[in-house]
């Protein structure tokens, strides 16, 4: 059964989803990410996709204290983003609740100390953040892109003892068209036992059942949910 992943994303402490990337095409959702979260878990959802803008853009985790706040009132397992350059921002981030950390920038442009955090803590509570555009690694909120394939980049961090990792394919994301389906299967062709967490695009619940006959892992889900287009009534048969 595939995991079902909400997603929250926060700018200035507020509920908002961007559309591919952009700051300046932000929607403010809710101004309470924890009526939100409290939302998901009262309709059976386990998870809890928590996104820091601020701190993608900060390059330094700045709403901590959401976290903190959505833990302790909440059972939700949460994967946390956004702005985790340092060990500081890593532990600030698990001692304020997180379980599993995301990392896609660090793992691009601090690649030893990422792999150091794989050692230490353990490649099930630090998930890969493998972003592409037109297939190639995009990091920094997608603001900058690189030359490296992705399917390269998430097969050398699987050799490092990586279990998980999030990808999104930025020309998807925020646009309710469908997730791109080729770059998961591509993704698992390359690494058959990774945990593939599929998230952007998601339009549907057809989509949801695509991914799922794929058998992967899991999947983000944030405006589908937001604009109406999946009610938490629909997810709830994939959550028992």
């Amino acid at each position: 059964m595939i995991e079902i992943i909400p997603a929250i994303d926060l700018i200035e402490g507020k509920c908002v989803r961007l559309t591919q990337g952009d700051y300046g095409q932000k929607t403010i959702y809710n101004e309470n990410p924890l009526e939100v979260a409290l939302q998901f878990e009262d309709a059976g959802l386990r998870r809890l996709h928590l996104v820091d803008l601020d701190g993608a853009k900060a390059k330094k985790v700045v709403n901590w204290k959401v976290l903190d706040k959505i833990a302790s009132r909440t059972s939700l397992h949460i994967d946390f983003g956004g702005g985790v350059q340092s060990e500081d921002d890593l532990k600030i981030v698990f001692e304020n609740g997180a379980k599993q950390v995301t990392g896609g920038s660090i793992a691009v442009k601090q690649p030893d100390l990422f792999q150091n955090w794989i050692r230490v803590y353990g490649g099930e509570k630090i998930i890969l953040g493998a972003d592409a555009k037109k297939e190639k690694v995009a990091v920094s909120g997608w603001e900058e892109g690189t030359e490296i394939w992705v399917y390269d980049f998430v097969e050398q961090y699987v050799e490092k003892g990586i279990q998980y990792a999030i990808s999104t394919d930025v020309a998807k994301d925020g646009l309710l068209q469908g997730p791109s389906f080729d770059l998961y299967r591509n993704l698992q062709d390359k690494c058959p036992d990774l945990k593939i967490i599929a998230s952007g695009g998601v339009s549907g619940i057809g989509d949801v059942e695509k991914l799922a006959e794929m058998n992967i892992y899991g999947v983000i889900i944030g405006k589908a949910i937001y604009e109406n287009r999946i009610s938490l009534a629909d997810l709830q048969r994939f959550s028992n």
